[in-house]
C-alpha cells in the first residue's frame, strides 16, 4: 500500500501534540479524517503506531521510531513549500507568555520585526496552558517561567528574573532598614493569586521561613500588584523589570537588598517544526537579543 505525504503529516501532527483532536484542529481537519488517516497507516506499516490513553494517545515504540525517520524530511518539504525568498516573513508567527514579561519586554524586542513587515500574534497566559499550545501548534513560541519537560518541544534559557521586596513611601518610612519578616507581621501583602507563589518563595529563600499568611490584596497580574502597591496597599515582590522607573524615582522603595536575591529563569519553548521556520528565527533572535538587558 502506498503512503501518501498526507497520512505522514497527520501522523506526525498528532506524534507532536500527543492527540488526535489537537492534530485535527492543528490541520484544519475533522477528526474522525485524521482517525482514519491513522488507522490506514497503521495499515500500511503493518503495526500499531499509538496506544490510546484517557487524555490522548501515546506513541508506540513503532511510532516513535517513524516520527524520528519522517520528521526532518516533512518539515524541511514543508518550509520549501511556504518559503518565498521576496518575502522575509512568509507566515505569522503565535507567541504567548506571561501577559507582564511580553508587555514590558517581548514586544518591544520584537516591534521592529513587525515594523519590517512580521505578522505576530500574542497571546497571554500561564504556564501549563501556553505548553500546551505550543505542542499542539497553536503557538510557535512560548516564554515560559517553567522549564518544559514534555515530549516534542525544545527550550533555551531566555532571561533571569531577579525579584525585589517593594512598597511605597507610605509604608518604607515604618518598617526598619533593612525590614524584617517580623517587622512585615502586620503589614498588608498583594499578591497576584491566592497562593502568593512569588511572596512565598520569597520568606523561604530570604527570611529562611514559611510564609503562613494569606494576601490582603489578589489581583490579576503582577501590573495589576505594581498599581496597587504604588497606592499604598501594602507590601509586595515584583522582577526588577516590572518596577525599575519606580525604583529609580522614589515611587517604589527597596526593602531589603539581599546578597543573592531570588531569580527566576524563564525558558523559550517551540515545537522543532516550528523552529526551523525564517519568520519564527527571526523572532526567537529578537527575543534572545532584546530582552537581556531588560
Amino acid at each position: 500500500m502506498k503512503v501518501s505525504l498526507d497520512l505522514l503529516r497527520s501522523f506526525l501532527a498528532v506524534h507532536r501534540s500527543g492527540s488526535i483532536t489537537a492534530a485535527a484542529e492543528l490541520l484544519g481537519l475533522a477528526q474522525p479524517t485524521v482517525t482514519a488517516q491513522l488507522r490506514a497507516l497503521e495499515t500500511a506499516v503493518g503495526r500499531p503506531l499509538f496506544d490510546r490513553v484517557p487524555r490522548g494517545v501515546l506513541p508506540t515504540p513503532a511510532g516513535d521510531e517513524l516520527a524520528r525517520r519522517v520528521a526532518e524530511p516533512l518539515d524541511r518539504l514543508d518550509a520549501v513549500l511556504v518559503d518565498d525568498a521576496a518575502t522575509p516573513y512568509p507566515r505569522t508567527v503565535f507567541l504567548g507568555g506571561p501577559a507582564e514579561f511580553l508587555a514590558e519586554l517581548a514586544l518591544p524586542a520584537v516591534a521592529g520585526l513587525v515594523a519590517d513587515g512580521l505578522e505576530l500574534r500574542v497571546a497571554a497566559g500561564l504556564p501549563d496552558r501556553l505548553l500546551d499550545d505550543v505542542a499542539a501548534g497553536r503557538l510557535d513560541l512560548a516564554v515560559s517561567s517553567v522549564r518544559p519537560r514534555r515530549r516534542g518541544l525544545t527550550a533555551e534559557p531566555l532571561y533571569d528574573e531577579e525579584f525585589v521586596l517593594v512598597a511605597a513611601p507610605v509604608w518604607a518610612d515604618r518598617l526598619p532598614d533593612p525590614v524584617t519578616g517580623q517587622a512585615l507581621r502586620d503589614v498588608p501583602l498583594v499578591a497576584y493569586a491566592e497562593e502568593a507563589p512569588i511572596l512565598r518563595r520569597w520568606w523561604r529563600t530570604v527570611f529562611d521561613t514559611r510564609l503562613t499568611r494569606t494576601p490582603s490584596l489578589v489581583v490579576a497580574d503582577l501590573r495589576a500588584v505594581r498599581a496597587a502597591v504604588l497606592a499604598g496597599a501594602g507590601v509586595s515582590v515584583l522582577p526588577t523589570y516590572l518596577c525599575r522607573r519606580e525604583l529609580a524615582s522614589g515611587a517604589l522603595r527597596p526593602l531589603l537588598s539581599p546578597a543573592v536575591p531570588p531569580l527566576n529563569t524563564l525558558f523559550l519553548a517551540a515545537r522543532p517544526a516550528a523552529a526551523g521556520r525564517r519568520e519564527v528565527q527571526a523572532v526567537r533572535r529578537a527575543l534572545l537579543a532584546g530582552v537581556a538587558g531588560g
